[in-house]
């Protein structure tokens, strides 16, 4: 394990966060993982590893990205030990995370990613309310749609604390929703169940309970910490609500599917390796090796998106 340094041993907070924010931000435009940042905020600071996130996300949105949601991270008990940290934590969801149209989930955006299967609440009414409660939160819910989630991490080897996580902006990768909407009157978050396919094969299984005793009981945790930082869910925005199961890595060239009760399913089709580049023949009179057009990739066209 690396070595871990407390927050006191940073001579500047502000220095810390920064110096954090580039570590993750270098790893994602370089494809190459780093060291973990509790290095740089300690293990324990929560505050300090969301001002990285802030950083981070922020400096995305000043390029052009666009927020259009929160997700919720660590809920299942099985996906806390599978990763060694005992609370959850959110992430904020942009506009170029959702690949849902896509025919192939773009694999060189990630580094290390694994998939679960979700329910995702999109919301039709602000919740910035002084007093939330199970039944607010309920409210509020427009429709629900299943969903799986690409979870990634900047952190080579997925070696995190919770600092390393929230910093990474909950470990968030990208995401994709299904087509069948579902009011929340005519289904029951908690005792939804899930299956998780991965060419055909069970991967993965759980239920609603497994998200904190019940998917409404995150989104109602996310609406009260989201108000307590001052950027409280809005509507229109999507809730991704935590696994419902193990998650499970996604290596080039597979197609996962996930079945949710109430809910119907949602497949994505992970991209194939990139082929090498082919080597160019020589041309004397060139300055450079003459280039030879890559042949196209071939892509599977999903079969189904809910």
């Amino acid at each position: 394990m690396t070595d871990v340094r407390e927050p006191t041993a940073v001579a500047h907070r502000e220095t810390a966060v920064a110096e954090a924010a580039a570590r993750l931000t270098r790893a994602a435009d370089d494809r190459r993982p780093c060291a973990p940042v509790r290095e740089l905020l300690g293990a324990t600071d929560i505050g300090l590893a969301y001002a990285v996130q802030r950083r981070v996300v922020g400096d995305r949105i000043a390029s052009g990205a666009r927020v259009v949601g929160r997700k919720i991270g660590l809920t299942s008990a099985s996906v806390q030990r599978q990763v060694g940290v005992d609370r959850p934590d959110f992430g904020v969801l942009l506009d170029d995370m959702d690949v849902s149209a896509l025919s192939a989930v773009p694999g060189h955006r990630l580094l290390q990613p694994r998939v679960e299967a979700e329910i995702a609440f999109v919301l039709a009414a602000d919740l910035d309310d002084d007093d939330l409660d199970v039944e607010r939160v309920r409210s509020a819910v427009g429709h629900a749609v299943a969903a799986l989630e690409i979870v990634d991490s900047r952190v080579a080897d997925w070696d995190i604390a919770i600092t390393d996580t929230i910093a990474d902006n909950a470990s968030s990768g990208l995401f994709v929703l299904g087509r069948q909407r579902v009011g929340l009157g005519e289904f029951t978050p908690r005792d939804v169940t899930m299956r998780l396919y991965a060419d055909g094969e069970l991967v993965s299984e759980g239920d609603g309970a497994a998200c904190l005793g019940d998917p409404l009981a995150a989104l109602l945790w996310l609406a009260r910490t989201a108000r307590e930082f001052g950027d409280p869910l809005r509507a229109g925005q999507v809730v991704l609500s935590g696994a419902l199961g193990p998650l499970v890595p996604t290596p080039p060239g597979v197609t996962v599917r996930a079945e949710l009760s109430g809910l119907g399913s949602v497949t994505a089709t992970f991209a194939p390796e990139d082929p090498e580049p082919a080597e160019a023949p020589g041309a004397p009179e060139a300055p450079k090796a003459l280039e030879v057009p890559r042949p196209p990739e071939k892509r599977e066209e999903l079969e189904e998106r809910g």
